[in-house]
């Protein structure tokens, strides 16, 4: 009798210790991903475009946690200034770039109009 009640203690020691450490009272900001970060530094271009642009961005991270623009695949020059313009040197957060140091991230730009 002793060793089951010894068994259960242990039992419920370890469910009530998985528990708490499992719940986290402070709800942290999600970091970005590499993809929403470069969203958001490419939102409201400021070039005038007569159609949707379709672009493939290569960059890597560079010892400072900063991207670094290695190729933009696109048609249009300009398209392709403003995003290394945006882009480079731009610092990422230790999270959002996980063990990745190379991505190769696809950019569409739509014209709006306001």
């Amino acid at each position: 009798m002793k060793t089951l009640k010894m068994f259960v203690l242990a039992v419920a020691v370890t469910f009530s210790v998985s528990l708490s450490a499992s719940e986290n009272p402070i709800k942290n900001a999600e970091p970005k991903t590499v993809t929403e970060t470069v969203g958001d530094l490419l939102k409201n271009p400021d070039l005038q475009l007569t159609s949707e642009v379709n672009a493939i961005v290569d960059l890597v991270i560079n010892e400072n946690n900063e991207m670094v623009v290695l190729n933009v695949e696109t048609d249009n020059e300009s398209v392709e200034n403003y995003i290394k313009y945006r882009l480079n040197y731009k610092k990422l957060s230790k999270e959002a770039i996980g063990f990745n140091r190379a991505f190769r991230v696809p950019v569409k730009l739509i014209q709006t109009d306001y």
